[in-house]
């Protein structure tokens, strides 16, 4: 066998499995799924966004984080000037509040981030890296039911620019799953990026083309922003929970140190049996709480002083959806990438003829907690992607993460207490029933089947504690999809995407085979 990965669509899966096939190593893979994800998943997915990737290199038994989340703009334009707009995305049960417009475009750094990662780690020539991509994006993949789906739900941000619309909604009609999206001028500008390098980002043309829209429609990008973004290289949190040992995304991001945190309280609230769904909503108020009351700097966030207070001084909604997905890569020497990117859900103008769209995270509320427009200058922003491994004393090794929102933490927390507290293989942790407890207290959680891991005295126990405690009747992308992969002490692997985000799972060896369902290699 030659690795396994997971990832948010057949095709971003599958040019991940290219590169193993043809002798590249877990780096490489996780590469060309991030650029390819931005064909099938360009809903989640942008060479204008950010994201984060937790790196294991087996070869020096050693761990890094690579930073390359957006960053803030080192001057800002007067909000009289701005192009910042409100639009309604429609959810069915609820509908969200989103900002868009080129004001709200933060630093991208995804390419900054590709070059840093394959000058680092790649094996493989960027030319073949970005070849599935380029390939997807000129002959086009069928739109699935999933990313048919997020079209409607954000149709405002894809059909108000009319070359957005172009693209998203020809002859005056969103594309519906079976439809083919192609984006030729993406094809062309990954070219560019080939034969002139990273400065193409940073100086060259789809520079001129990021200062032009910011200068003329209303941002606050300038070539300063762009010439010096800094990819920067982390030392992760670890965390120790049941002789397990997590690494984290770190401060500044917020998402790692809450799952440190809520790791610590669970191995306080139940040192000796495996937690109840009751307990993970405890522990998940514990979460809000400590965030809320924003005297622990997140660098401390997960220390035992801290957790143990935040115990001591215990007190006894609405669905958030964001464009993020993740990538899980292990390869046969046991290198691991662990990949998170997000383009937030787009400012919604295309970026001259370059099919690409910039992130809208200067108007994502999660990021901005204290208001739109108070960002402090050329800061890195925050976030709640958490980018994992998990390594187990008999050399185990897990890589997964999540989209959603708040619900990251939530979602990898759960599938990690279902590995280490329930014993449950991968394919049972993500299949796993989950629930989320919102900042103000509502519970949300997914009916739980009778053929569930969790019985229904679980959701007996649950309602009783939790009488508001709100069912929702099947899976849902609210709460999150882990993709993950895992090698056992035997080499074998095992790998599951999340169905709640059509996720797929292929293993790579002697043919390809792709699976929704977990298998074991």
């Amino acid at each position: 066998m030659k690795g396994v990965v997971a990832a948010g669509h057949e095709s971003t899966a599958r040019a991940c499995a290219d590169m193993l096939r043809a002798g590249g190593n877990a780096f490489d893979a996780a590469m060309a799924g991030m650029v390819a994800s931005c064909v099938p998943e360009t809903v989640l997915s942008s060479l204008g966004g950010g994201g984060f990737m937790m790196a294991y290199r087996a070869d020096r038994d050693d761990t890094i984080l690579y930073d390359f989340f957006a960053q803030t703009p080192q001057t800002k334009r007067p909000t009289s000037e701005l192009d910042f707009r409100a639009i309604d995305a429609d959810f069915g049960p609820a509908t969200q509040e989103f900002h868009i417009g080129a004001g709200a475009s933060a630093t991208p750094g995804v390419i900054p981030g590709l070059f840093a990662i394959h000058s680092d780690l790649c094996t493989l020539p960027l030319a073949q890296i970005l070849e599935p991509a380029i390939d997807l994006a000129r002959n086009g993949v069928k739109v699935s039911a999933f990313h048919a789906y997020l079209f409607e739900v954000i149709e405002p941000i894809l059909t108000k620019d009319a070359a957005v619309k172009a693209l998203f909604a020809p002859g005056d009609s969103l594309l519906k799953k079976g439809d083919l999206f192609r984006n030729e001028n993406f094809a062309r500008t990954l070219e560019a990026l080939i034969t002139q390098g990273e400065a193409f980002f940073r100086t060259g043309d789809l520079a001129k083309a990021i200062i032009a829209q910011s200068t003329q429609q209303g941002g606050h990008l300038s070539a300063a922003d762009l010439s010096s973004y800094k990819v920067e290289r982390r030392q992760p949190l670890i965390q120790n929970y049941r002789n397990q040992q997590f690494f984290l995304n770190p401060a500044p991001c917020a998402g790692g140190p809450m799952i440190g945190f809520a790791l610590g309280v669970l191995a306080r609230l139940c040192p000796d049996r495996a937690p109840d769904l009751c307990d993970l909503v405890q522990t998940m108020s514990l979460i809000n709480q400590a965030r809320n009351a924003k005297t622990t700097p997140l660098e401390h966030f997960a220390n035992d002083e801290h957790i143990a207070h935040q115990l001591a001084t215990a007190q006894d909604h609405h669905p958030s959806h964001k464009g993020t997905t993740h990538i899980s890569v292990i390869d046969a020497a046991g290198n691991a990438a662990s990949l998170t990117i997000s383009n937030g859900e787009g400012n919604g103008l295309m970026l001259g003829d370059t099919g690409i769209m910039l992130n809208n995270m200067l108007g994502e509320e999660d990021l901005h907690d204290e208001g739109f427009h108070r960002w402090q200058q050329d800061q890195r922003l925050s976030s709640m992607m958490a980018p994992t491994l998990i390594r187990s004393p008999d050399n185990s090794l897990t890589a997964l993460g999540s989209g959603g929102s708040n619900r990251i933490r939530s979602a990898i927390l759960q599938v990690a207490c279902g590995l280490i507290d329930h014993g449950f293989s991968l394919d049972e942790a993500i299949n796993a029933p989950r629930l989320h407890c919102e900042q103000g207290g509502q519970v949300s959680f997914e009916n739980i089947p009778e053929t569930s891991p969790f019985t229904p005295v679980a959701k007996q126990e649950l309602l009783a504690a939790y009488p508001d405690a709100h069912a929702w009747p099947d899976p849902n992308m609210f709460f999150g999809g882990v993709h993950g992969v895992r090698k056992i002490p035997s080499g074998l692997l095992e790998g599951r995407g999340d169905t709640r985000r059509a996720g797929v799972a292929i293993k790579v060896g002697p043919a390809i085979e792709t699976s929704n369902n977990s298998s074991l290699f």
